[in-house]
């Protein structure tokens, strides 16, 4: 006899169905798994032995085969502990082969027989929707399968739970619907005193998605301006809210509260490419993907290694974080908006005579050829950030506040989300996104500004993907003046935000 039960592997966000066959073979007695299960499942072998003899069941003293399929994907992950007990109870006849096969089933379980909290569910819930399934899960989780609308939802604590209520001898309550969470920031833009400079910046920054690169000296407040970076910025669509979501499941980082605020992540200037790309054995998501939807903050930009930075590149244009590996191929979507922020040379005062070192402006040279040419390419701001006057500090005036920011970038994008439509464009949602005919239809310029903007290209040395980058960050300015054509004005103020790395110190 072989029983099957349904669980899921992943390769990114996306949950593939596997049949977990039980089955009992002549042989030697024993236990076994086959199929590219990894170590975590090989393991369970030894605690599904455990579960049966908690439980008061004897395990078959036969040679018991559990096979994976399809036998060419990589298993990972203590997920597969449910799924593999339940075939084997099935096999012995303590459940119907009818009630299991509507189901998609996933958790860990302890040596006593509890269902212990799993990564994945919710890709797992979202798959199990569109297969017309069932899921079975960790108690823990059953807030996140709520999240995807599934039908029927059986969250557990206990595996006996699950035989008796197949047994009719209990019932398993659906779990509650995660409740939306929106406290709002506990940051503001208005704690930033004085900086309007950067803050216009910013507000360009957030209504046309644009990357932004702050340079200054220590505490001029850059990394305070990003981290209210996203306080400017619109709340999440539902749709967003979900494909991030499923991206933190994986990664095990889902909180029980839907959260419609945008991700922001910071890691540290020592993280590995690994960690910032995605990676390991498992294919686990990294920082860029972990920042989809939201913004990822660099800070201290030149002390990451140079192969690090270099290693967004790609992702940058893309918008996918593509890890290959000799068993698999993984994608996961790295929809992101990069801010960095860094001191102009190693010493941070440099142009500042009481304060820059005597190496000066060679040490800035030196600090600023950590970072690629092609990389740098990538900002579409480049702002320089001075120190914050003494009497701004002081004042009792607050600066402009993130509500009245926030009202203007939703303009914007209002602005471009017609401008979308009456251009036939989907999934689409900022002018940074504008490529090749849409971008020349969406900045609709006559023969005067293309003249002046081939000069201007020509004059600073702009490369094909800088020029671009230039007239998407116009058509931005242009909204935000509420304007619909794109004048030299607007392409003025966008080259003035380019090349400031470039200039040589006084």
């Amino acid at each position: 006899m072989v029983f099957s039960v349904k669980t899921v592997a992943f390769s990114g966000i996306k949950a593939e169905i596997v049949e977990v066959q039980a089955s009992k073979s002549a042989g030697v007695p024993g236990f076994v798994v086959v199929g590219l299960p990894d170590k975590a499942i090989n393991e369970s072998r030894e605690r599904v032995r455990a579960v049966f003899m908690s439980l008061g069941l004897d395990f078959p003293n036969d040679h018991v085969v559990v096979n994976l399929s399809p036998a060419d994907i990589l298993k990972e992950g203590t997920h597969y502990d449910l799924p593999i007990a339940l075939a084997i109870m099935g096999m012995q006849g303590y459940l119907i082969a009818e009630n299991m096969s509507h189901f998609i089933v996933m958790g860990a379980l302890g040596l006593d027989g509890s269902v212990e909290r799993v990564n994945g569910v919710l890709p797992a819930a979202v798959k199990a929707v569109t297969e017309k399934l069932g899921i079975i899960c960790p108690k823990a989780n059953g807030a996140e399968a709520a999240w995807s609308n599934c039908d029927t939802i059986l969250p557990i604590k206990h595996i006996l739970e699950l035989v008796n209520y197949f047994r009719g001898q209990s019932t398993i309550f659906p779990p509650q619907k995660p409740t939306i969470k929106d406290g709002g920031y506990k940051v503001d833009m208005k704690d930033v005193k004085g900086q309007e400079s950067a803050k216009r910046a910013l507000l360009i920054a957030a209504a046309g998605g644009h990357n932004l690169l702050m340079i200054g000296p220590p505490g001029s407040g850059k990394t305070m301006l990003a981290e209210r970076l996203a306080t400017i910025l619109p709340k999440m669509t539902v749709r967003e809210a979900l494909e991030t979501a499923m991206i933190h499941s994986i990664a095990g980082l889902l909180s029980e509260n839907i959260d419609f605020c945008r991700p922001f992540r910071s890691p540290h200037h020592s993280a590995s490419t690994p960690a910032l790309i995605g990676g390991g054995r498992r294919g686990i998501p990294g920082e860029i993907s972990l920042a989809h939807n939201g913004i990822l903050f660099l800070d201290e930009l030149p002390e990451f290694s140079r192969a690090t930075l270099d290693s967004l590149r790609q992702p940058l244009e893309s918008k996918t974080a593509i890890i290959a590996r000799v068993m698999a191929h993984t994608e996961y979507p790295a929809n992101f908006q990069l801010v960095a922020a860094m001191n102009p040379c190693r010493c941070g005062h440099l142009g500042t005579k009481e304060r820059m070192c005597p190496r000066a402006p060679q040490c800035a040279a030196e600090y600023l050829g950590k970072l690629s040419g092609p990389f740098l390419d990538r900002f579409d701001i480049e702002i320089e950030v001075p120190a914050v006057n003494p009497y701004d500090l002081t004042s009792p005036h607050t600066g402009t506040d993130s509500a009245s920011m926030l009202s203007k970038v939703n303009a914007v994008r209002e602005m471009s989300a017609e401008r979308f439509d009456k251009l036939g464009i989907k999934n689409m949602s900022t002018n940074a996104e504008l490529r090749g005919e849409i971008l020349e239809k969406a900045l609709d310029m006559d023969t005067s500004l293309r003249q002046f903007c081939a000069e201007s290209a020509e004059k600073c040395g702009l490369t094909a993907r800088g020029l671009m980058r230039i007239l998407r960050l116009a058509r931005t300015i242009s909204d935000l003046q509420n304007e619909k054509k794109v004048s030299k004005m607007h392409v003025i103020e966008a080259l003035s935000y380019r090349h400031r790395l470039f200039r040589k110190p006084n």
